[in-house]
């Protein structure tokens, strides 16, 4: 069995979304100023780091798409909602503000093993080509409509996609969150190295941090490869 890593970096200068809140990370603790607390040759270092919940690869809670009384945030969601069996497609070669349609799905999906309740993971090449950058944040493909009604006859139990959103960043619609809204099926995003993972079934595991009232949380994302 092999493990494959499937999420991107977390460090100060990280490209985000447009708006959220940048990741800073500090030396907070250096072994010279702890040194003087211990009587022996003991001492430590750390770091503090600040990062907005949907900052790097994450996953989105309920409640940050549905205004909804009720919504779940990222700690009352079940568990097991973020692991589980899947695979991935492929539905790169489109242009960064293009749209991934019904029909780049149905052709990536032609030869895969794609099965109801799955995790499905879709390889747009946005991090591989340009993550890192400074172009990445708003170049990149997106979803439309027919894609967003594609997945809802899917029925994945979660999806995710090697990109700062599956919308479209020029939509004023973003019909894919509001299909996460409408049928309580969240989704990761940031993704990495999907390229590993394309066409093979996998066990994803995405857990988030147990955050009080979160809307979305860092996760160290991975998949488990019977080899």
């Amino acid at each position: 069995m092999r493990l494959i890593d499937l999420s991107q970096e977390i460090y100060e200068g990280m490209p985000v979304y447009a708006g959220h809140l940048e990741t800073k990370v500090w030396q907070h603790h250096t072994f010279a100023d702890t040194a003087p607390n211990f009587d022996s040759d003991f001492a430590f270092q750390s770091l503090g780091i600040t990062v907005c919940d949907h900052g790097p690869t994450h996953v989105d809670a309920l409640s940050h798409l549905d205004p909804r009384p009720g919504a779940p945030t990222i700690d009352q969601m079940a568990l097991d909602t973020f692991f589980g069996d899947g695979t991935c497609l492929d539905v790169t070669g489109v242009a960064p503000r293009e749209y991934i349609t019904a029909r780049h799905l149905d052709r990536a999906a032609s030869d895969a093993d794609l099965r109801e309740g799955d995790v499905l993971l879709l390889r747009t090449g946005a991090a591989d080509e340009r993550g890192g950058t400074a172009e990445y944040p708003s170049q990149y493909p997106g979803l439309d409509q027919s894609a967003a009604d594609w997945l809802r006859e899917r029925k994945p139990k979660v999806f995710g996609v090697d990109s700062p959103s599956p919308d479209n960043p020029a939509d004023r619609i973003y019909p894919v969150h509001l299909l996460s809204r409408e049928t309580g099926i969240t989704h990761y995003e940031n993704l990495a190295n999907l390229g590993e993972v394309v066409g093979r079934r996998f066990t994803f595991f995405g857990l988030p941090l147990r955050i009080r009232g979160g809307h979305g949380s860092p996760v160290r994302a991975v998949a488990l490869l019977d080899d």
